[in-house]
């Protein structure tokens, strides 16, 4: 039997992983900055959420949300702590893109509309509606036609927001594009966006699956001063567990019937434990504000990298940051993970890094020294 692979082997086989580091079979220990593709926030294998969920195990592990349970209702109180302002409520799926599909669908359904408009260098995910408003063609193009009509705009262009009317169901928005190359939004642009779709009765949908937990601020709109209608989250709430969200105000609740979606393994009782362990986490160990002093140590470290001629720009937020180069950010990330870093690529030119909160200034030291070496190794292959 062969396991069929859609990415790119990393030629790195991991035998342990806990807090920011993995180790391979020859205990060789890598500064994991990857983190399952942002996952593992809080850390690998933080023991709250492992304890969370070996109780819940020997508890009930499968139950449909049709029964009620008391870590279900622990969750909740927990979420209570952390939901996105005015939104009362949440629905649990499994991976950000059923999140994504289920926010489109609730759009749809609300507004009685079907245009959806999103934005260049968007990426929201790879099942048939989250890939409609995913930006770029190579995902999309061998499986159209998809969800239409979408209209894609460029990022962070306040012209460009016109094209939003009252035929829009939603607008929906990485406040940080991740995939598309570490390019947050501005705040001109998140506040017209906010003001455009208010005015024509359009949705607006934060996609913060990546973004969420990891930016200085619980939610990255915060930065913004603006509040959406949906929020999407995913990847750092579950705390290595996989569990999606998407939470709604009373307004939009009201509007949806029995029936209008479901999930088989959405809100699982393992999941609820490693939600609810997670926010007690967030909450207990100050991970914003770690996340925010420890971000901008990274940014001022990384800062002498501009000196380079091959760096174009280093932007982010939080512990989520991309080096922006001239080149194939390829070989440079495989030189960094030979020099015991593991980072990965977003757009066609960035390296990307997406740091566990627990990193601290020693991983910071290591994470720029192999970044260095990395693009110096690659400035020499592809110089003429």
């Amino acid at each position: 039997m062969k396991l069929l692979s859609f990415y790119q082997d990393r030629s790195l086989r991991v035998a342990k992983a806990q807090g920011q580091y993995v180790w391979d079979e020859n205990g060789r220990r890598y500064l994991d900055l990857h983190i399952g593709n942002g996952v593992a926030f809080l850390g690998h294998r933080h023991p709250k959420v492992v304890e969370a969920l070996k109780e819940q195990m020997n508890q009930v592990m499968t139950l449909s949300t049709a029964f009620q349970t008391q870590i279900r209702e622990s969750m909740l109180r927990e979420l209570d702590n952390v939901k996105p302002e005015g939104m009362d409520n949440v629905f649990l799926l499994n991976s950000g893109a059923e999140a994504v599909e289920l926010g489109l669908k609730i759009a749809r359904k609300v507004t009685g509309r079907r245009k959806f408009i999103a934005f260049r260098n968007s990426f929201h995910g790879r099942t048939a509606g989250s890939l409609s408003v995913t930006w770029n063609r190579k995902y999309r193009e061998p499986f159209e036609p998809l969800l239409e009509p979408v209209e894609f705009l460029p990022f962070n262009d306040v012209e460009a927001l016109k094209a939003v009317d009252q035929t829009t169901a939603a607008v929906v928005v990485e406040p940080i594009q991740g995939e598309g190359g570490v390019i947050p939004a501005t705040h001109d642009f998140m506040r017209a966006l906010r003001e455009v779709t208010e005015k024509n009765g359009t949705l607006l949908i934060l996609d913060e699956v990546q973004t969420g937990w990891r930016t200085g601020k619980v939610w990255a709109y915060q930065h913004f001063g603006i509040v959406p209608d949906v929020l999407t989250a995913g990847k750092a709430i579950g705390g290595g567990f996989p569990v999606s969200a998407v939470f709604l105000p009373d307004w939009i609740r009201e509007k949806l019937d029995e029936g209008d979606h479901g999930t088989t393994y959405g809100g699982n009782p393992l999941a609820a434990a490693a939600v609810a362990a997670s926010c007690r986490v967030l909450r207990e160990e100050n991970v914003v504000e770690r996340t925010e002093s420890m971000g901008a140590e990274f940014m001022r470290s990384l800062a002498k990298l501009k000196e380079r001629k091959s760096v174009r720009e280093i932007r982010g937020m939080g512990l989520m940051i991309g080096i922006d180069i001239r080149l194939n950010p390829g070989p440079a990330i495989k030189q960094m993970q030979d020099e015991g870093v593991i980072a990965l690529k977003a757009g066609s030119t960035v390296i990307r890094f997406l740091a566990p909160y627990l990193i601290d200034k020693d991983d910071i030291n290591v994470a720029v020294a192999a970044a260095e070496k990395g693009i110096s190794f690659t400035e020499a292959k592809f110089s003429p």
